[in-house]
């Protein structure tokens, strides 16, 4: 009887940690992936920077 309370009680326990590790593997994934679209809107929004002063800069090769 006891063998079987002390692995109800093990598996119990395994579980809630098996949680515990998983959401907080999500939660990790869901920073970078908030810290990937930041970056990848900061560099769109560079590159726009870019090609208008650029295009400032050179304006006889926009056709303008």
């Amino acid at each position: 009887m006891f063998a079987v309370v002390t692995t109800v009680i093990l598996y119990v326990f395994g579980f809630v940690f098996l949680y515990g590790v998983i959401r907080l593997g999500v939660r990790h994934a869901f920073e970078d992936l908030e810290l990937q679209r930041a970056k990848a809107q900061r560099e769109e929004e560079l590159a726009a920077a870019r090609d208008r002063s650029f295009m400032r800069d050179n304006a006889f090769l926009a056709g303008s």
